[in-house]
């Protein structure tokens, strides 16, 4: 073997080396910092997280408002039987309730979900639920790697959710209540 050879083989080495040595680096910083969040177009982004704290301080306004009063909030039509809440009945997050007002709620282990999941077995952009033209709930996996269940059978397809339907995202359930 030429000496020429030998050397581009170590230098081909070298690089193999470095290169795994930065990707193992970028994991663990990633394991231990979370993964990096960049923001595009920064005033969409804004408007986007301002109607979501909005979005939640009403629906705080809301729970706090007498029960006569609720009804009235809102402004739009509801149906009879509609949901008005979302409750996280078992998980981690047991017993926090987000008001249903017609936007989408997200959900995932991103920081800007509507339900931050702390669930090993949820993604990032885990599934979404949201209001059809009918005022029907729906729910839909977002291409998750551990999936979503709706009533034990895993999501394919956007699903109408019914009252009380368990929701199922790794160790955390949630359902749609009045």
């Amino acid at each position: 073997m030429s000496e020429l050879t030998l050397t581009v083989m170590r230098l081909g080495f070298l690089a193999v080396l470095w290169l795994f040595v930065i990707v193992a680096v970028q994991v663990i910083r990633s394991d231990l910092f979370g993964t990096r969040v960049t923001q595009r177009g920064s005033r969409r982004e804004a408007g986007r997280q301002q109607q979501q704290q909005s979005g939640r301080q009403q629906a705080a306004r809301q729970q706090a408002a007498p029960p006569q009063q609720r009804g009235q909030q809102g402004g739009g039509r509801q149906r009879r039987n509609a949901p008005t809440k979302l409750v996280v009945t078992e998980g981690t997050l047991t017993g926090t309730t987000v008001a249903l007002q017609g936007q989408t709620i997200t959900l995932g282990r991103a920081h800007d979900s509507t339900i931050v999941l702390d669930d090993d077995y949820a993604s990032s952009r885990h599934a979404r639920i949201y209001p059809d033209r009918d005022g029907q709930w729906i729910v839909e996996d977002l291409g998750s790697t551990n999936g979503t269940y709706l009533d034990r059978s895993r999501l394919t397809t956007p699903t109408p959710i019914s009252l009380g339907a368990p929701i199922r995202i790794g160790k955390t359930v949630i359902e749609l209540r009045k």
